[in-house]
């Protein structure tokens, strides 16, 4: 049962990438081709878990969601995913289309900041003293 779900949730994930939003499409072509992004490899209409969601780096943990209108009202489901998603160890940003299209270079500042590792304070360098 397990591998039909599975086997029905690729070939949906497989449809939505090949009918992506404007918002994805835009954002997609920045996340392939961005220097600074690149090097995180993204993949989109990815699964994890039983989750499909629109952009993931693997190796960085990090998923990013993209919301229309209509996530305005399903709020409650949409925090619930993400709290599923964390649990598997990810990170997740979530932008709404609009962002996307009218401040696409924001979103990215956001999310290369959200891929630069911050430094852990050392125990022996330059600290107040």
């Amino acid at each position: 049962m397990n591998d039909r779900r599975d086997g029905r949730q690729q070939q949906f994930a497989r449809r939505m990438r090949a009918q992506p939003t404007d918002a994805e499409r835009v954002l997609w072509q920045r996340l392939r081709h961005d220097v600074a992004l690149t090097g995180s490899h993204f993949r989109r209409q990815a699964l994890i878990g039983p989750f499909i969601v629109d952009f993931v780096s693997r190796r960085a943990k990090l998923v990013i969601e993209l919301d229309g209108g209509q996530h305005d009202e399903q709020r409650e489901a949409d925090a619930m995913r993400t709290l599923k998603i964390e649990a598997e160890g990810y990170r997740v940003l979530r932008f709404w289309n609009h962002d996307v299209l009218g401040n696409l270079e924001g979103v990215l500042h956001e999310i290369q900041s959200a891929l630069t590792p911050t430094p852990d304070p050392s125990p022996q360098g330059g600290g107040e003293q």
